[in-house]
């Protein structure tokens, strides 16, 4: 369903959801988004966790991964330590 809602930008930058919108979304309190800007719009999308069982299947798949090209424990994490400090940088 689309909603159209008109909301205020304050003084410090903040917007409100409307209730109706949130409502519809189920967007609890402390939720994270994401905000995409390209050219004149804004998005905002909620973050929301995925289902467990999801979870557990990318857990999976990873394993599959490392066993396949051989990675061991110390790799993996040497690569996502990398990774965490390369993508701080921009």
């Amino acid at each position: 369903m689309s909603l159209l809602e008109v909301t205020s930008l304050s003084t410090k930058g903040q917007i409100v959801i409307p209730n109706t919108i949130r409502e519809e979304m189920n967007l609890e309190p402390g939720i994270k988004m994401i905000i995409i800007q390209d050219g004149e719009n804004i998005l905002i999308k909620p973050i929301k966790k995925p289902a467990l069982e999801q979870f557990k299947k990318l857990i999976e798949i990873g394993n599959e991964i490392s066993d396949e090209i051989n990675l061991d424990e110390s790799e993996i994490n040497s690569t996502i330590k990398n990774f965490r400090t390369n993508a701080h940088r921009h």
